[in-house]
């Protein structure tokens, strides 16, 4: 989702970006990684020249969708689903990362359409413009990086992040939680590290 609309959702590399760390089995996995492709569900009703879905689809890093019902299967970020995105969702039979576009009105509607493992992103901060250092306030184009990162695709990270001025600030701000997350055997270790994070705000 884009920032400014009631948006939140859900790589050319640089040295810093490669410091994030691959879980341990990632060359077992790297075919997988090679062909997950992005696609996006795009509401449209929003300025898309602030829209960090169109850049994407500019670039040419991801598919815009109209419609969710010409969607490929896969794993869906979801901001409601009750479990959170892991490295083990790579040994899942869907290739293909789904983020959505639109505003929360429509989000939960919208999302019931789409057919895949539904998965919600862990405890991340936002590094664009519009909700800085907030945290799980992230827009499209973040959403999807950070879902490459903890699938432990960090080049394709980075290049979701190219084309934003703030791009390279989102993987930095978030190195250390991302470099955790990629690390876990699966969803509960997940939800484990987040809570090391959590913990400090509910404080």
């Amino acid at each position: 989702m884009c920032p400014g609309g009631g948006r939140t959702f859900l790589v050319v590399t640089s040295t810093r970006e490669r410091s994030i760390t691959q879980p341990a089995n990632f060359s077992s996995r790297l075919a997988y990684l090679i062909r997950v492709n992005a696609h996006v569900f795009y509401e449209g009703d929003d300025d898309p020249a602030k829209c960090t879905a169109k850049r994407l689809e500019r670039f040419g890093l991801i598919e815009l969708h109209r419609s969710p019902r010409t969607l490929p299967r896969g794993i869906v970020l979801n901001p409601f689903a009750e479990q959170a995105l892991s490295p083990a969702d790579m040994d899942g039979e869907f290739d293909t990362l789904i983020g959505i576009d639109c505003s929360w009105e429509s989000a939960e509607r919208i999302l019931e359409e789409m057919v895949g493992s539904h998965r919600a992103l862990p405890f991340l901060v936002a590094a664009n413009p519009v909700n800085y250092g907030r945290p799980f306030q992230l827009t499209t184009a973040e959403a999807i990086a950070a879902g490459y990162a903890i699938l432990g695709d960090t080049e394709r990270a980075a290049s979701i992040m190219a084309p934003f001025r703030w791009g390279s600030t989102f993987l930095t701000l978030n190195e250390e939680p991302l470099r955790r997350y990629a690390t876990c055997a699966d969803s509960t270790g997940v939800i484990e590290v987040q809570e090391d994070y959590l913990a400090p705000v509910e404080e």
